[in-house]
């Protein structure tokens, strides 16, 4: 089968296509022909090494090795002891998250039956394989974390915020994958919800319901807003403890890419910062894509290229302003 590979850490250039035996289902598992690959942010984090992250938090791997987690496609065999799927259902997952064997970057790949869920009827493979990290991350954070794993950012475990009518949420970076989910799921449950993003951004933000619009290059968010319940900083880092004055007491920040903060400064302000890294759960997938089905949440679409110009791919996520999900494309023989 037709594989993208790194031998090497590097660029997008290091992404190079490979003919690769086709995996072999272990127990638990299921073989799926893949139509569809979403492509994430630890896709090149893996690319280049993960020198992003502090030493302690990289989790352990070897080259060559195929990149990617997301996926959507369609089962061709299953292991003896797996219930619940068959040849010939369609199927999306994210496969083996936090770790970095997802291995979806191929024509097949073997995933833990626990991982996947049957993609939405509703829509296809393209926007199916678009769904399961960004939204399993925005449904982690807001509505219910699911697993007790403990973050390797922060001792305590993260506790989403009670979402409702007359609840006042900000979501920072609401055009790319996480953040338009979080303001769509912060929207099913009734919130009151600012979206920030640069200015291009602001008709497709409010077609997915945001009640408010900051353009970040015009207006300096944490300036622009007070009194809020929740920051979801879907971009997080380093520029996330701006965001702490917008907070009224009781509130809470949620940055997806932990960064520095001081404790003394948000037990003096009141509020909380906490966050999670998303793990693969098939049963809150299947929740989701209940949601995609009936229309309650929509995937967008940035762009799509073949698996060989994987690259390219990444060559189209380093220029950023990206809307939505980056994907792609495997033919079928």
């Amino acid at each position: 089968m037709r594989a993208v590979r790194l031998h090497e850490h590097g660029g997008p250039e290091v992404l190079r296509q490979d003919e690769v035996p086709i995996p072999e289902p272990g127990p638990g598992e299921v073989l799926v022909r893949v139509h569809a690959v979403g492509v994430n942010p630890p896709d090149w984090y893996l690319r280049d090494g993960m020198s992003n992250l502090p030493p302690e938090t990289r989790p352990k791997f070897t080259l060559p090795v195929i990149p990617g987690t997301d996926m959507s496609g369609v089962v061709e065999t299953v292991a003896p002891d797996v219930d619940g799927f068959s040849a010939g259902d369609e199927v999306f997952g994210l496969l083996r998250f936090p770790g970095f064997d997802g291995g979806t970057y191929a024509e097949y790949v073997t995933a833990p039956a626990s991982d996947l869920a049957l993609k939405p009827a509703g829509i296809d493979h393209v926007h199916a394989a678009g769904a399961p990290m960004a939204s399993l991350t925005a449904w982690q954070f807001l509505i219910e974390l699911g697993h007790d794993h403990p973050s390797p950012f922060q001792a305590a475990r993260h506790r989403p915020v009670a979402l409702g009518p007359g609840t006042r949420v900000l979501v920072n970076g609401a055009a790319g994958g996480v953040g338009h989910f979080a303001l769509q799921l912060a929207k099913w449950h009734g919130a009151h919800v600012t979206a920030v993003a640069s200015g291009g951004h602001e008709p497709f933000l409010r077609e997915l319901g945001a009640d408010e619009f900051i353009d970040y290059t015009r207006n300096r968010p944490e300036e622009s807003v007070r009194d809020l319940d929740l920051v979801l900083d879907a971009v997080g880092g380093s520029g996330s403890r701006r965001f702490l004055r917008t907070l009224k007491r009781g509130g809470a920040l949620f940055p997806v890419f932990f960064g520095e903060f001081d404790d003394e400064e948000t037990a003096r302000l009141g509020v909380t910062v906490s966050g999670t890294q998303v793990r693969s759960n098939g049963a809150q997938l299947a929740e989701l894509g209940r949601l995609l089905d009936d229309g309650t949440l929509r995937v967008a679409i940035d762009s799509t290229f073949v698996l060989a110009d994987a690259r390219a791919a990444h060559e189209r996520a380093a220029r950023g302003h990206i809307r939505g999900k980056i994907v792609l494309t495997v033919a079928q023989a």
